[in-house]
């Protein structure tokens, strides 16, 4: 009877659609604040492809090229692109996060394991890659087509006209190009970043800390969350990043897949090559991770308060 009470209490708090709007939403606004440094983190992945040759010394040389030779608006180039893949992505990825995390806990009675979490991590993380894929492979290339010459430079005015051209000129299943490892790395991220946000977060909150809901204790969740998922998932994007951007010679692809891309960056740029672009990818995921965070901690509590007339339950994270 309690369990059946709690269900509906849910189901009328937080409506099942609203986790992937306001996931969506959340995803959107920490991205317009950290794009730059994603671009940032693209254009020095994607130095030393092929050739080797190291185009940028740091993140700031990289920032200053960029700003010098597209203009200052060039650190947002992109920027629809990457929108959207919030939109896709992030919806996706949040709402079904939430979703299982909230039927975890009606079932069950108590907050997920770690194990829980993980599992949840994962399953949320491939659903949200596949459907934002589309999305990565337009941002990927129009964040990398400034750095080439004029001459290859695909020059898509926006990411619907690279969606339309990518189909037309190379077929839809390239929309999904880098699938694979895409899906690899949003389940590795989301296992990590998730399931240990949630952790921190009930660490903090019952542990000897004893933090209160609020600003606080998911900033401080959302930082060590961005710091572990940095650290396990960039060489994962290393991969989806040159396999997304790599050129076919005589029909042939540079990659055969995730593995081979691993195999000859190590090779060729050193093992520490897999996380190149470390500072501007954790300055850009650990920011954005707390900002994701901590704009769907406050657009539940609006929701809740504004719509539902009622006290916040969290994000049921």
């Amino acid at each position: 009877m309690a369990q059946q009470q709690q269900q509906q209490i849910v189901k009328k708090n937080l409506p099942n659609g609203m986790k992937f709007v306001l996931g969506g939403m959340a995803g959107m606004g920490a991205t317009m604040i950290v794009q730059p440094l994603d671009l940032v983190k693209t254009r020095m992945q994607i130095s030393g492809a092929g050739s080797g040759k190291k185009e940028f010394r740091n993140t700031f040389h990289c920032m200053q090229t960029v700003v010098s030779r597209e203009g200052p608006f060039g650190l947002y180039q992109g920027i629809g692109a990457a929108l959207l893949r919030q939109a896709t992505y992030t919806t996706s990825r949040l709402g079904v996060y939430t979703y299982l995390n909230d039927a975890y806990k009606v079932h069950f009675q108590k907050d997920p394991s770690v194990a829980a979490s993980m599992g949840m991590g994962v399953i949320a993380g491939a659903c949200g890659a596949f459907v934002g894929t589309p999305a990565e492979v337009a941002l990927i290339r129009m964040a990398s087509d400034g750095r080439l010459p004029i001459a290859e430079r695909r020059n898509y005015n926006n990411v619907f006209n690279a969606l339309t051209r990518i189909t037309r000129e190379e077929g839809l299943t390239t929309l999904w190009r880098g699938s694979l490892p895409t899906m690899g790395r949003a389940m590795v991220v989301n296992m990590s970043q998730l399931a240990s946000y949630s952790q921190f977060k009930t660490y903090f909150r019952t542990g000897p800390l004893k933090m209160e809901e609020g600003i606080k204790l998911q900033f401080a969740a959302s930082m060590l969350s961005g710091l572990l998922t940095t650290i396990t998932s960039m060489p994962l994007d290393m991969a989806k990043t040159r396999i997304q951007n790599q050129k076919y010679v005589d029909g042939k692809p540079e990659y055969r897949g995730t593995l081979e891309v691993l195999g000859r960056v190590a090779r060729h740029e050193g093992i520490f090559a897999l996380w190149k672009g470390f500072t501007p990818y954790y300055c850009r995921l650990g920011p954005h991770t707390v900002l994701t965070f901590i704009f769907l901690e406050q657009l539940n509590q609006m929701y809740y308060k504004y719509i539902l007339g009622s006290e916040s339950k969290g994000s049921g994270l």
